[in-house]
């Protein structure tokens, strides 16, 4: 899921911990479940009145709906962010993988590769894998009456992106070194100090654990046998052994990472709010995913979405045009944007299915990003999600045994969702 494979993936923002304890949706109340740390470093109520402003560190933040949507469909911006000036100083041989790339070549590839995606094919080719997968980790809640929701949507959101991907011929044990990969709480990599050296020895490690024991075997297996996925793609367009690596990664950042954490938020919800439960429980398939899909929109996995301009480029400031000069950094507030009552209408943080949202965002807001980075799995994420949530709820005595803790990557505005604990156990 998330917004553009990889989002995260080669950036680690400190993470904070904080109570997720929160109220439900009534008579228009504050719905959400994840209260997001505020915003560091912009002037003293600016964050909340201005669609548009210039922070105390240059970069510009944008709240409003439409001017956020501006920002991610203009040509005169770029991706930004997420280890991007890293990624910018590899040898320029080497092909960056989609989420770095923009222009014509990221277009291109974007085209090709859209067939993985399309709502047919999500049908056709995914539906069954999710419905078995998801029978499987629900079977581990059935049999030990108790599990974190988080290690079980985690297995589904493996499996699913493994296949879309092509990294089935792996050896077993590819959470632990995803777990590894991706850890609740990051240091910087360095050469100025211990620690430093030690999260870079780290993650060099982890990457050649991936690499090892899955990509390496992903690609001589489908070098005897061409498979219709992802890495039969890479192979085809001539992509190195590393290229495909940072690939994989990318996606499974974005594929398996943010599923899971969005798959925990919206369980949450509905084990919340008794109503929201029965009307998701009674719902059609179109009806389920409206319920997911304002659930998003109230709790986007990744809220900071980050663009540099290449041009000047004019926003709606409020009380008048605002012109962001070339150069710029812009950081798009995804939660902000998303409850803008401009766009999405009165109420603007409950949880309402089916709301209208003004600029043809989608029902989930720009929770899946939008213009040429948006996300190409969305329809996949949400098909997930309802796969697992409605043979989750069909289980009979099931309940949240435990509310869960949050924590948050400040640098994607990203939130983790830990120690969800489910049971169908009965109450002592």
């Amino acid at each position: 899921m998330g917004v553009d494979p990889g989002a995260g993936a080669a950036d680690h923002g400190r993470r904070e911990r904080i109570d997720g304890r929160r109220g439900v949706d009534h008579d228009g109340q504050d719905a959400r479940k994840v209260k997001r740390p505020a915003e560091p470093g912009s002037p003293p109520g600016a964050q909340d009145t201005c669609p548009v402003v210039r922070a105390g560190d240059g970069t510009w933040r944008v709240r409003g709906h439409a001017q956020a949507r501006a920002v991610l469909r203009s040509d005169a911006t770029v991706q930004a962010g997420l280890g991007i000036e890293t990624v910018e100083k590899l040898p320029a041989r080497i092909r960056r993988p989609v989420l770095y790339r923009d222009g014509p070549e990221h277009r291109e590839d974007r085209r090709q590769t859209a067939r993985y995606f399309t709502p047919r094919r999500v049908d056709e080719h995914y539906r069954e894998l999710m419905a078995r997968v998801a029978d499987a980790q629900l079977a581990r809640l059935r049999a030990a009456g108790r599990a974190p929701l988080g290690e079980l949507s985690f297995g589904m959101a493996i499996e699913v992106a493994s296949a879309i991907i092509g990294l089935t011929a792996g050896r077993p044990g590819l959470r632990g070194r995803l777990e590894r990969f991706f850890p609740e709480k990051y240091g910087r990599p360095g050469l100025t100090s211990l620690t430093g050296l030690y999260w870079l020895v780290r993650q060099n490690v982890n990457w050649a654990r991936i690499y090892l024991a899955d990509v390496r075997p992903a690609i001589r297996d489908h070098r005897r046998e061409r498979r219709d996925d992802l890495i039969t793609h890479l192979l085809d367009q001539g992509c190195t052994a590393a290229e495909i690596l940072g690939e994989c990664l990318t996606f499974a950042a974005a594929g398996m990472v943010t599923t899971r954490e969005f798959i925990c938020v919206a369980a949450w919800h509905l084990f919340g709010d008794e109503a929201l439960l029965a009307r998701y429980r009674a719902a059609d398939e179109p009806g389920r995913l409206a319920v997911l899909h304002e659930i998003l929109r109230l709790e986007p996995v990744v809220a900071r979405l980050r663009r540099r301009t290449t041009a000047a480029l004019e926003l709606d400031g409020g009380d008048g045009p605002v012109t962001l000069p070339p150069g710029a950094v812009v950081e798009v507030l995804v939660d902000a944007a998303n409850t803008d009552p401009g766009a999405v209408g009165a109420n603007p943080l409950s949880v309402c299915p089916g709301r209208t949202i003004d600029g043809g965002a989608g029902p989930a807001g720009l929770s899946f990003g939008d213009g040429a980075h948006k996300c190409p799995g969305s329809g996949v994420a949400i098909l997930e999600t309802d796969v697992f949530l409605t043979r989750l709820f069909a289980m009979e005595g099931v309940r949240m045994a435990r509310a869960p803790r949050v924590t948050f990557d400040n640098d994607i505005g990203g939130y983790e969702i830990r120690d969800l604990i489910v049971t169908t156990a009965p109450d002592p």
